[in-house]
């Protein structure tokens, strides 16, 4: 019994260790179809007559100086003081406003108006102090006049200019506590006494936030809206740390925003003296051209100019685009010969074509006409690499793909 065990046991590991070597080789087999598939999926070829249609040109890899740039992606971004929170150090009831996100105003212009009782009071205890103040000044001076045909004791001057002084401080600082709520002193009056204090603009700006409405009761220092100024925005980008060393105040940038193609340009102004836990600096620009149309926040992608460096590059014209990589295209080997069916002509001449293979590049900063290139590891830099028609040649390739 026990010998029938075992000899079932025995049946089955060899059966499981075949179908593992089978399993195995079929598996071999098939990555070893997958990879020719692959390299011809990066081949293509012309005819000779195509070859000479397009004017195919080769070319070969070259060292260039061209500038080294460091990368960075950040923002637009403006200054704190044109970055202004407008709040009222007084509380009160907002009677009035026309602000809407993204309206203009101007510097000094009334944008809300605020109602409180307190600034009745405010007002009638200046008119109030400075009545007595008046009456007091001219107490001061009788008593000077007595106290020099020593008439009165000089406690009593000491008691009129004590009282004089204390009167003046309130004075002033009624009238302080006025014009911070924009209440101009010198033109108050018994009959003009009013609950209500405007609000000015304090830049000239666009409107980026309203946190009020009418009717609502506003707390003492409560931001009520917040105005930008952007006629002086600049870049802020963030740099890595190991590219720190290479930066220097007044070097050009050149970004591209989110939402645009075209290039735009700035200076760099300062640099971050502090590394932020991500191992970035922080890296301030001056805008080349102001645009009233940018906003702040826009997302941008920026290269920084560093000088000149030597490189490996192509000509503009031997990198292609698609799906949003870069290719280039070199001879692939000798030419090869058109298979002609055995039902064919016998005598026709097989026609010759001429290989080219793709190959995935990373582009770097073009100037002059050439463009950096980092090519793949084990590159042969004698290959002959296509600088005229590597359009035609994705075109072609392109085709066959859809066909296929």
């Amino acid at each position: 019994m026990k010998q029938k065990i075992f000899s079932s046991l025995a049946i089955l590991f060899l059966a499981a260790v075949l179908f593992s070597a089978c399993s195995s080789k079929g598996n071999a087999e098939a990555a070893a179809t997958e990879e020719p598939k692959k390299e011809e999926a990066d081949m293509v070829d012309l005819s000779e007559d195509q070859f000479k249609t397009v004017n195919i040109q080769y070319g070969a890899v070259e060292d260039k100086n061209l500038s080294s740039v460091i990368r960075a992606s950040g923002a637009l971004d403006v200054p704190p003081q044109q970055l202004l929170t407008v709040s009222s150090p007084y509380g009160g009831t907002l009677k009035s406003t026309e602000l809407l996100q993204g309206k203009p105003v101007t510097k000094g212009e009334v944008i809300a108006v605020l109602e409180n009782p307190e600034f009745i009071q405010l007002q009638q205890d200046y008119l109030d102090y400075k009545s007595q103040l008046v009456y007091l000044k001219e107490e001061l001076n009788r008593q000077e006049e007595l106290s020099k045909e020593n008439v009165n004791a000089k406690k009593t001057l000491q008691k009129a200019s004590s009282d004089y002084n204390s009167m003046m401080a309130r004075v002033q600082g009624l009238r302080s506590k006025l014009l911070l709520i924009n209440i101009n002193p010198d033109k108050i009056n018994p009959a003009g006494i009013s609950g209500k204090a405007n609000i000015y603009a304090p830049i000239s700006g666009y409107v980026t936030k309203v946190m009020v409405n009418i009717g609502k009761f506003v707390n003492a220092n409560q931001e009520l809206f917040e105005i930008v100024d952007t006629r002086h925005l600049h870049a802020e980008l963030t740099i890595f740390e190991k590219d720190v060393p290479k930066l220097k105040i007044g070097q050009k940038i050149r970004f591209v925003l989110n939402n645009e193609t075209a290039e735009r340009f700035a200076e760099v102004h300062l640099i971050g003296r502090e590394i932020s836990a991500e191992r970035t600096v922080r890296v301030h620009g001056h805008l080349s051209q102001e645009d009233k149309n940018l906003l702040p926040g826009m997302y941008l992608k920026a290269m920084v100019e560093t000088g000149l460096a030597t490189t490996t590059a192509l000509p503009d014209k031997a990198i292609v685009q698609s799906a949003g990589k870069s290719y280039i295209f070199i001879a692939a080997e000798e030419m090869n010969e058109e298979k002609i069916p055995e039902a064919a002509d016998k005598n026709k001449t097989p026609e010759k074509h001429i290989p080219f293979k793709r190959i995935e590049v990373t582009t770097g900063v073009s100037e002059n006409g050439y463009t950096e290139v980092i090519l793949p590891e084990g590159f042969d830099r004698s290959s002959k690499v296509v600088i005229n028609g590597a359009y035609d040649l994705l075109s072609k390739m392109n085709n066959v793909e859809e066909e296929e």
